[in-house]
């Protein structure tokens, strides 16, 4: 049998995979994990979602899967590393122990190729409702968990109609002008964080918007989610950064994307 081709980078990170929920894509996940390898792989929180699994208890075999697969690359020598959000958080009193091979912080500085040094962390402790209104943050968990149900049956129907995937959480997020004016005031605190430090920059998750710009001279990176954007921060040998869309579920669209990848270069921001 023919190996897996994969595309190689120095660094991924991922955060917000949401596990443990229906609205978690764990079948995308589990096929850029077989799909990619790199030297450092960084788990940036709300990977596990705790929150909902203290309502209700939910588990498909993809999650297992997707747990199986991070803990195998850890044993083949990929430094792996998981920094807790505040979905995981309960993972938080264990910082600097290690679970199996993957070492668990609050927060690291991870140095480029280039020699740039970023801040990695969730970002939830620059959200005022978290921190401040928590119950608040977990009744718009429920009310979130429910527009992703209904982006799941809409996207089954676009997928027997042959579309593609297409989140409207993401796009009721855009229209709404106090959802804008948020993310705009957490990209710019997380900026200035980092700027505090006498850093380059930031990568962060959280608020499920990917995003690859600067902020009054300092580098903002977020890699988005696994619930709706499908996402990862990519780091090529160079030091180039970039964001990776990954829109090909493995159990549909194998062949094709088996086909696809030796002609990518790790210059591509997404398999289309």
């Amino acid at each position: 049998m023919a190996e897996t081709p994969r595309l190689h980078f120095r660094s991924i990170w991922i955060s917000d995979v949401h596990l443990g929920t229906p609205g978690c894509q764990a079948g995308y996940l589990l096929d850029f994990l077989k799909h990619t390898e790199a030297e450092h792989l960084y788990l940036v929180g709300d990977i596990i979602d705790g929150w909902a699994m203290k309502r209700g208890w939910y588990w498909h075999q993809t999650h297992n899967d997707v747990i199986q697969k991070l803990l195998r690359k850890a044993r083949k020598g990929c430094k792996v590393t998981f920094i807790p959000g505040n979905h995981d958080e309960a993972a938080r009193q264990f910082l600097g122990l290690m679970f199996g091979d993957i070492r668990i912080e609050d927060e690291v500085i991870h140095t480029t190729a280039d020699g740039r040094r970023l801040l990695v962390l969730h970002g939830d402790r620059f959200d005022a409702v978290v921190q401040c209104a928590k119950w608040l943050a977990i009744v718009g968990d429920q009310l979130y968990g429910v527009t992703l149900k209904l982006n799941h049956w809409f996207n089954r129907l676009r997928a027997r109609l042959g579309l593609g995937y297409w989140s409207l959480s993401q796009y009721l997020k855009h229209k709404v002008k106090t959802a804008v004016n948020f993310v705009t005031d957490f990209e710019e605190a997380v900026a200035a964080e980092a700027r505090s430090r006498g850093l380059d920059g930031v990568v962060c998750g959280h608020i499920h918007k990917a995003e690859l710009r600067e902020i009054d001279g300092i580098l903002y990176c977020n890699d988005g989610d696994w619930v709706e954007s499908l996402t990862a921060l990519v780091e090529l040998p160079s030091g180039e950064l970039r964001i990776l869309t990954w829109q090909k579920y493995f159990t549909e669209q194998s062949a094709e994307l088996q086909a696809l990848i030796p002609s990518l270069t790790p210059t591509e921001v997404a398999v289309p």
